[in-house]
């Protein structure tokens, strides 16, 4: 019997659907709602190739509340919700900032209406560490905990923090409403999971990220570079306050990240905090041009690359402090920056078109083996 049933909102796209492998692992039933605006169906099978269960799969927009309903009843038994489905490029949120709104913002209360009328009463919400904005603005704040306090420096970001206060307001209403009706306090619980740089593929070689447009994260475009898909990557800035001018981040494998989302919602389901927020990343902060190196070490060549202007929005250090979370979730990453390295290459070079082409036998042929 499933340990319990859960609906993760944009479940075909990267962390989404290497969560949901890692629910499927742990016992935990998953229905997957996607609109597949910028991920595939094809993960779906990725996942029943590596761990022998399928999801449910609904191609449903986070923003249609008759949508989501129907979802909801046709799976009665769901008890929580890990949401991911939003826009998430930085660069574009200062764009189009009314979409991102429209879609993150007003697709998480879309959400949070039907789950309240179905009364599954759990959330984990994939959140950012771009909540923070610019930590160095106050002493003593790098690596971030999360006491660091809230300041987005960009559109992406503010709709994140809007969606956090959504959440604890929601949450925080339907615990004193329940209270007020002499029924237990406790029902509903939110998780805010703050991370930084997920990266990396499966170490199988057949599931990882495949972006449907240009990729904005760095790790996929200098994969891309590696291929020869693009003839460059773009630096933006090599003038911070770093060791060596370009911007600091916390990579974390999406492994490790997956596994933090199963941490969280069994700590939800066990301990009925309220509303929670954690850090989840390595605590290692590395310069864009330290990943560049590394990436080249794994591909066996230098990549090529073009120092640009900073990007609007864009902040000196996102290291996370993740001591509560080790502490409290039992969690911490386990996985290196070289080991993301080598599998995002591994993914990268055998399967050039993403989901688009078929993987590699030999590596479905070693995934039977060691299932075997």
């Amino acid at each position: 019997m499933a340990v319990g049933t859960v609906l993760v909102t944009g479940g075909t796209g990267y962390i989404g659907s290497f969560t949901t492998l890692a629910l499927l692992q742990n016992g935990y039933d998953v229905v997957i709602v996607d609109n597949l605006y910028n991920s595939s169906k094809v993960a779906v099978d990725r996942i029943e190739l590596i761990c022998g269960k399928r999801p449910a799969f609904h191609e449903a927009d986070i923003t249609d509340e008759a949508a989501l309903n129907a979802v909801f009843a046709a799976h009665p038994e769901i008890d929580s919700v890990i949401h991911f489905a939003a826009l998430k490029a930085v660069g574009e949120s200062g764009e189009i900032p009314l979409e991102y709104y429209r879609v993150n913002v007003g697709g998480s209360i879309t959400l949070l209406r039907s789950m309240a009328k179905h009364n599954v009463t759990n959330i984990v919400f994939s959140s950012s560490a771009t909540v923070y904005g610019d930590a160095t603005r106050v002493p003593g704040m790098i690596p971030i905990p999360e006491r660091c306090p809230i300041g987005p420096t960009n559109t992406y970001g503010r709709t994140k923090v809007m969606i956090e206060n959504v959440i604890t307001d929601q949450v925080e209403a339907q615990r004193n409403n329940s209270k007020k009706a002499g029924k237990p306090s406790d029902e509903w619980n939110g998780a805010l999971l703050r991370y930084f740089n997920p990266c990396g593929a499966h170490p199988s070689g057949i599931m990882g990220e495949d972006p449907q447009g240009i990729p904005f994260n760095l790790l996929p475009l200098l994969g891309k570079v590696a291929t020869g898909e693009r003839e460059k990557l773009l630096v933006f800035g090599d003038d911070y306050a770093s060791k060596d001018g370009t911007a600091i981040r916390d990579y974390i494998h999406v492994l490790d990240l997956a596994s933090g989302h199963l941490a969280a919602l069994n700590y939800l389901r066990e301990h009925k905090p309220g509303v929670k927020a954690w850090n989840l990343g390595s605590g290692r902060g590395s310069t864009v041009f330290e990943m560049i190196k590394a990436f080249s070490k794994v591909v066996g060549r230098d990549l090529p690359y073009q120092v640009v202007e900073r990007r609007q929005g864009d902040v000196l250090d996102l290291t996370a402090d993740p001591t509560l979370a080790n502490k409290e979730l039992g969690w911490k990453t386990k996985l290196t920056l070289e080991d993301a390295c080598d599998d995002l290459w591994r993914w990268v070079e055998n399967n050039p078109r993403g989901y688009r082409q078929d993987p590699p036998a030999s590596f479905l042929e070693a995934l039977k083996a060691n299932k075997a």
